[in-house]
């Protein structure tokens, strides 16, 4: 039966745009050099010669990877720091072996850190004590992303700005902000810590925690979930403790309502956040990850948890306003769940995206690994490349459903994520191609050497190697440290004929093709 996806305008937008970038590409020009010499590179600018030419794949893949109450890294607090790093290269690996391109690592679970913080006290997740470093010391967020860039995958630090200490977080630390600043901090029903979004204070803090990591670390994005104000059933299902705030606020002649002034407070929070990352560092990104539904009718079949009235998250505005580089909404329904359909919700917030930000969807891969699941997500997949050419991807919670399930890996990494991808590029950071490198190829006992160089490899984040075999392209994605690749002569009976090499910088644009003869 067909589903009803309820798109049909955003996708003429999308497919037109799909046209123009099509258009775009096969404009391109592609400069020739000759093996190993300084020839002066020729243009060539016949279009038929440039149609002919292989495009890398485009795609965001990414899983979350979660730290508070030892979800899936460290598997438990305690762990001597060789193991800790042993089990975090085991998931770098299996993301790069499976063709992903980016990791999603929780660094601020309950207002502590996986790394070295003058803010705020070490992780009770690392050591089972807060405020207690590793030992043998070691940065676990310098780690990570030395590790990650290794790989060729983004690393995008995942941050909690609200929650001061979760039930599973075990003793606060004296230098933990429930202690030093008990004037922003609420304690809910359940246990939990919360900080008052409302307070300026708690602004000031959480974005300057943001602020220090931009400047301190080599990291490609921020990345906030759906934990804004507390769900009902973290306080009870009372509502949350902001009495005197809000007292002072109307006492001071303000005039929007309860509702309003809270969805207020995180508005302008999650602007302040944007433009200060933007500030230090343009090209990293900052994505959201709100609950999957806005308000219930929004589309008009959709019904749940209303964020906006629960969570005084107006996540809509936020795209709207393109205060955000990606957006995730939590979808981990399935395509038939017609309350709270995949496609559904997918197709109301692609028509709400009027700043043509990335628009990644959230899945849930925690359901097993049996064929029904397995077809869920792969098809979850499809559906979004179908309905978002422009900028396709996915973020995979979490990456625990995936280790864990060998079917369901394979079925993913050995259906839509068979090849490489790069992520898709983001113009409105920046849309200035890096130059092009230099090539040469180097014929080696029946292997072919292509090496690289670039005059400015700061600017360098991937490189793209393809080369084609008779009349079959392809290529490989290879990271910023790696400077030659070794290809057969031939394959298959087809001798090795084209090779081309490109740069690709921090914002996803691709040099133009650079040709060694052979």
């Amino acid at each position: 039966m067909a589903l009803n996806y309820q798109t049909s305008e955003p996708l003429k937008v999308l497919i037109k745009n799909l046209k123009k970038g099509l258009a775009l590409c096969c404009s391109s020009l592609f400069l020739f050099y000759s093996c190993g010499t300084s020839k002066k590179a020729t243009v060539v600018a016949d279009p038929k010669i440039v149609a002919d030419q292989p495009q890398v794949g485009r795609e965001f893949r990414a899983a979350w990877v979660a730290t508070v109450a030892n979800i899936n890294w460290p598997s438990k607090p305690g762990l001597s720091s060789m193991d800790q790093q042993k089990e975090a290269i085991f998931l770098l690996d299996f993301l790069k072996k499976n063709n992903f391109n980016a990791v999603i690592f929780q660094v601020r679970p309950q207002a502590d850190a996986l790394y070295k913080s003058s803010l705020e006290p070490w992780s009770a997740f690392l050591s089972g004590k807060q405020g207690q470093a590793p030992s043998p010391y070691y940065d676990p967020l310098q780690f990570w992303v030395d590790a990650a860039h290794e790989r060729g995958l983004e690393l995008h630090v995942w941050l909690n700005p609200y929650r001061a200490h979760h039930t599973s977080g075990k003793t606060i630390s004296e230098q933990s902000i429930v202690k030093k600043r008990p004037d922003l901090v609420v304690k809910l029903k359940d246990g939990q810590y919360w900080m008052d979004p409302s307070n300026k204070g708690t602004q000031d803090h959480a974005a300057a925690v943001v602020k220090d990591i931009v400047k301190r670390y080599d990291i490609d994005g921020v990345h906030f979930d759906d934990y804004f104000y507390p769900y009902d059933s973290y306080n009870g299902g009372a509502d949350f403790p902001d009495e005197a705030n809000w007292a002072a606020y109307q006492k001071s002649g303000g005039k929007l309502s309860r509702g309003d002034w809270r969805r207020q407070g995180v508005n302008q929070f999650i602007e302040r956040v944007y433009k200060e990352i933007k500030a230090e560092k343009k090209y990293v990104k900052f994505g959201l990850s709100p609950f999957g539904i806005w308000k219930p009718g929004y589309p008009a079949s959709i019904e749940g948890m209303d964020q906006y009235n629960k969570l005084y998250a107006d996540a809509k505005l936020w795209l709207n306003k393109g205060w955000i580089d990606y957006f995730t909404p939590q979808l981990y329904w399935g395509i038939n769940t017609i309350k709270q359909s995949f496609p559904v919700l997918l197709g109301w917030w692609a028509t709400e995206n009027t700043m043509n930000r990335h628009l990644w969807p959230g899945m849930n891969v925690g359901l097993g690994g049996d064929d029904k699941n397995v077809d869920e997500i792969v098809n979850q997949i499809m559906i979004t490349r179908g309905m978002l050419p422009n900028s396709n991807g996915a973020v995979h919670w979490s990456i625990g459903g995936l280790t864990k399930h060998e079917k369901l890996i394979r079925g993913i990494a050995d259906g839509p994520y068979k090849k490489q991808a790069l992520v898709p590029a983001s113009p409105w950071l920046d849309d200035k191609a890096p130059a092009a490198p230099d090539v040469k190829t180097e014929l080696q006992q029946g292997q072919v050497k292509i090496s690289w160089n670039h005059a400015d490899a700061a600017d360098v984040f991937k490189w793209v190697v393809y080369y084609q075999y008779g009349n079959t392209w392809n290529y490989v994605v290879l990271s910023q440290k790696d400077r030659f690749l070794m290809k057969s002569a031939s394959e298959a009976g087809q001798k090795l004929n084209k090779v081309m090499v490109t740069a690709v910088d921090r914002t996803g644009n691709e040099s133009i093709k650079i040709s060694a003869s052979l």
